[in-house]
C-alpha cells in the first residue's frame, strides 16, 4: 500500500474576490488566472504526480460537494462535506481521522485548494523530500517561501539557520511564527534572510499530527476520537454534524503549529502566491504596454494605466482615464475600487449583504 496521502482544503468563501467569487461558486472553483483550469483542478493535478489519486481527499463545505466531484472526477467517498465553516483545525481533524480509518501509517500533505504555484517541478521535488523526512521522523513540516519583497499580507516563519536537518537539503528547524507584520517589520524580515512566508502547505505523518492534536487541542482530539469507528460508515455524516456543532473555529496554525516544538520548514522558491487579493492576481497576470491586465472580457481602453479589468462575457466595456483601479463586472454586480483601497472590499460586501438580504452574494 502506498502511504502517501493528500488533504485538499476547499472550504473557503473567497470574499476578497467578490463579485467574481460568489457563495455558490467561490474562487477555488473558478479559472481565475485564465489557465483553462480552475484553481482546485490545478491543485489536484499538481499532487497526482506525488500521490496516488485514490489517496487524495478533499474537504469542502457540504453545499459544494457536487461541484468538487464534477470538477475533479474524484471518488465521492473522498469528498468530505463540512456542515459548518470552522476554519482549518476541525477540517484537518476530520480528514485525518477519516484517513486513519483507512491507513494508520499514512504520510499526509495538506494544501489549500486556491493557491498558485508556477514552478511546479520544484514544488513536486520539495513535496517528495518532505514525504521522505516525514516517513521516519516525528515532525510537522511547513513549506516556507523565500520572500522577494517586504509583504505585509502574509504570515512569516523564522528558520533556525544553525539547525539544518542532516541529509535533507533546505529543511530547517523553526524558531518562531509571526502573524502579518507592518511594513517596517516586514523589511527587517526580508533583510535578515532568516524569514520565509508561511504558505499554509504542511506535511507530516499521521501519528505526529494526531499526537499534536491530543497535546495542543485535546478538546478537539477527544470529540473526533469518540467517533473513530464511525468514519467511512453510514454513521459518519450524522456524527460529523454533531461534532462540528461542538468545535470552536480555529486555524491549525494557531491551534498547533505555533505551539509545537517539533516544527520544521522546507525553504523553497516555487513561484507561490495565495492569490488572496486582486492585486496579488495582478502580479501574476499578463499586462499590456500601459500595465493594464485584462483577466476576462472585451474592453476599449483609453488612457488607462496599471488597472485590472474583468468583464462578463457578452458585454463590452469602454473605459477611460483610470489609474490603479480594479474593475470587475460579474453577472449582476459591477465593482470599481481603487487598488489601494481593496482591503475594504470585505467591508463593502457586508454593506451589500445588509442592504440586499444576500441577493448579490
Amino acid at each position: 500500500m502506498d502511504n502517501r496521502y493528500v488533504i485538499i482544503m476547499a472550504g473557503g468563501v473567497g470574499s476578497r474576490f467578490w463579485p467574481l467569487s460568489r457563495r455558490e461558486r467561490p474562487k477555488q472553483f473558478l479559472d481565475i488566472v485564465g489557465s483553462g483550469e480552475t484553481l482546485i483542478q490545478q491543485t489536484y493535478r499538481r499532487f497526482k504526480s506525488n500521490c496516488p489519486e485514490e489517496n487524495i481527499f478533499v474537504v469542502t463545505n457540504s453545499e459544494h460537494v457536487d461541484t468538487v466531484i464534477e470538477q475533479l472526477g474524484i471518488d465521492p467517498k473522498h469528498v468530505l462535506g463540512e456542515p459548518f465553516r470552522r476554519n482549518t483545525a476541525p477540517c484537518l481533524a476530520y480528514a485525518t481521522f477519516r484517513i486513519l480509518k483507512e491507513n494508520p501509517n499514512a504520510i499526509i500533505a495538506v494544501t489549500p485548494a486556491d493557491h498558485l504555484i508556477i514552478k511546479e517541478d520544484k514544488f513536486c521535488e520539495a513535496i517528495q523530500n518532505c514525504f521522505a523526512f516525514a516517513k521516519d521522523n516525528d515532525g510537522l513540516i511547513t513549506l516556507g517561501i523565500k520572500p522577494d519583497r517586504p509583504e505585509t499580507g502574509y504570515g512569516y516563519i523564522q528558520a533556525d539557520q544553525k539547525k539544518p536537518v542532516p541529509g535533507h537539503s533546505n529543511l530547517l528547524k523553526v524558531k518562531t511564527f509571526t502573524e502579518k507584520p507592518n511594513i517596517d517589520l516586514a523589511k527587517v524580515f526580508l533583510e535578515s534572510g532568516d524569514f520565509y512566508w508561511n504558505s499554509g502547505i504542511f506535511i507530516w505523518n499521521i501519528k505526529s499530527i494526531l499526537s499534536a492534536f491530543e497535546k495542543h487541542m485535546p478538546d478537539m482530539f477527544t470529540v473526533f476520537d469518540e467517533g473513530r469507528t464511525l468514519f467511512g460508515t453510514q454513521q459518519e455524516k450524522s456524527f460529523i454534524g454533531k461534532t462540528y456543532a461542538e468545535c470552536r473555529s480555529i486555524s491549525i496554525d494557531y491551534g498547533i503549529m505555533e505551539k509545537a516544538d517539533n516544527v520544521y520548514v522546507m525553504c523553497t522558491d516555487i513561484g507561490w502566491s495565495d492569490l488572496g487579493t486582486w492585486s496579488s492576481l495582478y502580479e501574476h497576470s499578463a499586462v499590456d504596454k500601459n500595465g493594464n491586465s485584462l483577466i476576462r472580457g472585451e474592453i476599449f481602453s483609453y488612457d488607462n494605466e496599471r488597472n485590472i479589468f474583468n468583464i462578463s462575457p457578452g458585454k463590452i466595456a469602454v473605459i477611460q482615464g483610470l489609474r490603479d483601479y480594479i474593475v470587475v463586472d460579474s453577472e449582476n454586480v459591477l465593482l470599481i475600487v481603487s487598488k489601494k483601497e481593496e482591503q475594504n472590499i470585505k467591508l463593502y460586501l457586508e454593506d451589500v449583504k445588509d442592504a440586499t438580504k444576500e441577493e448579490y452574494l
